[in-house]
C-alpha cells in the first residue's frame, strides 16, 4: 500500500515563502521513477484545484496559471516537494499530495488521475 504524507504548511505574511514536503513510502524498493505526483489545493467554499505535477520518470512538471513563475515542483527518490515564493492570500488553502503510478499522468492538463490522497496540509498566507 503507498502512503503519502504531506508536511510543511504553516501561516505566513504575503510575499514570504514556504516549502511543502510529500513524503511517499510503499513496498520495499519503492521508487518515484514510474509514477506521477501531483499537488491540489482547496480552499473553504471553492473547488479543488490542481497546482502542480511532476514526472518521475525525467521531473517533466506542470503549473497552473495561478502559480506558474512562483511555484516550484521537485523531486528526489521518495520525496516531492513544493516550493512556493511570493505567496499570496489567496494562495490559502489547504494543500494535498496525490499520486499515481504510470509516467504520462502529469501532462499539460495536470495530474489527471491518481489513486493515492495524502491528509493535506493547511497554508494560511495572511499579514
Amino acid at each position: 500500500q503507498v502512503q503519502l504524507v504531506e508536511s510543511g504548511g504553516g501561516l505566513v505574511q504575503p510575499g514570504e515563502s514556504l516549502r511543502l514536503s510529500c513524503a511517499v513510502s510503499g513496498f520495499s524498493g519503492f521508487t518515484l521513477h514510474y509514477w506521477s505526483i501531483g499537488w491540489f489545493r482547496q480552499a473553504p467554499g471553492k473547488e479543488r484545484e490542481g497546482v502542480s505535477c511532476i514526472r518521475g520518470s525525467d521531473g517533466s512538471t506542470y503549473y497552473a496559471d495561478s502559480v506558474k513563475g512562483r511555484f516550484t515542483i521537485s523531486r528526489d527518490n521518495a520525496t516531492v516537494y513544493l516550493q512556493m515564493n511570493s505567496l499570496k492570500p489567496e494562495d490559502t488553502a489547504v494543500y494535498y499530495c496525490a499520486a499515481m503510478r504510470g509516467v504520462y499522468y502529469c501532462s499539460a492538463y495536470g495530474l489527471t488521475d491518481a489513486d493515492y490522497w495524502g491528509q493535506g496540509t493547511q497554508v494560511t498566507v495572511s499579514s
